[in-house]
């Protein structure tokens, strides 16, 4: 059973046509799949209407109460429902749900440090409810998964979305005859070694290189949770992880990415 773990985010979820052209390459993808967003433009976009400005660590939202509330509208309401709305237009036949849902993903309360992130959910492999995802694909029922979750307590939290994303591929890469692949779609081709210009992308990146590029600074913000997640399913059973524009899901088209690799 193979099965492609995509996740989309970034200006893709915003742009009429960058969103158009994921979803119609998710749907190309053949077999089985599963589909993760964020949406944190959309949702700094509604904090800013509201009065409230949002708050970034090292790539990672603080979510207050105010904030989760507002996340939990965006990704598991507006974003959410248009997506599956246009998959279904696609004849793609989707569920949108969240973590609670069908208890999904069960998380638990970020343990506080140095940085207090509020409501923010952290998960591991238990978290994953493989058995409804596997059903659900099983059924010719496409999971559409936002990056909202629930502590078994009654309480949702905001939780990142490539985390989700890892962390379902490793899941389910764990089960018997699974194999997974794991994307990563934003607007950029890849991982870049000059943010100035887009052609810059890495065909292929290993850890070392990763860790020697954090250092420098050449990738900062939100691409270091990125390669962070993606790294750790690659060392934990899934069997391809790519980074790049939504087009590279496609088999006849092998540019606009980065691979990992050892």
């Amino acid at each position: 059973m193979k099965i492609h773990i995509v996740k989309i985010g970034g200006h893709l979820i915003n742009d009429r046509k960058f969103l158009h052209d994921s979803l119609e390459a998710f749907c190309e993808l053949q077999g089985y799949k599963v589909l993760i967003h964020g949406g944190g433009k959309k949702a700094d976009f509604i904090s800013n209407r509201m009065g409230l400005s949002p708050k970034m660590i090292q790539g990672r939202r603080i979510t207050d109460k105010e904030t989760l509330d507002i996340v939990v509208m965006t990704y598991a309401g507006i974003i959410n429902k248009n997506i599956v709305a246009r998959l279904q237009s696609y004849h793609c036949n989707a569920l949108g749900l969240c973590g609670a849902d069908g208890n999904c993903i069960q998380s638990y309360l970020r343990k506080m440090t140095n940085i207090d992130y509020g409501y923010v959910g952290d998960i591991n492999v238990k978290s994953v409810n493989t058995h409804l995802i596997k059903f659900l694909l099983k059924n010719n029922i496409t999971p559409v998964l936002c990056s909202i979750t629930h502590n078994g307590i009654g309480n949702l939290l905001n939780t990142n979305a490539d985390t989700i994303a890892a962390y379902i591929a490793m899941s389910l890469a764990k089960e018997k005859n699974c194999e997974v692949e794991l994307h990563f779609c934003f607007e950029k081709k890849g991982v870049l070694q000059n943010v100035q210009d887009s052609e810059s992308y890495l065909k292929k990146i290993n850890f070392h290189l990763f860790q020697k590029m954090k250092q420098s600074h050449t990738i900062t913000n939100g691409m270091i949770p990125k390669l962070e997640n993606a790294f750790f399913a690659f060392q934990n059973g899934v069997s391809m992880v790519s980074i790049g524009l939504p087009t590279h899901l496609l088999k006849k088209n092998n540019l606009n990415k980065t691979i990992l690799c050892l």
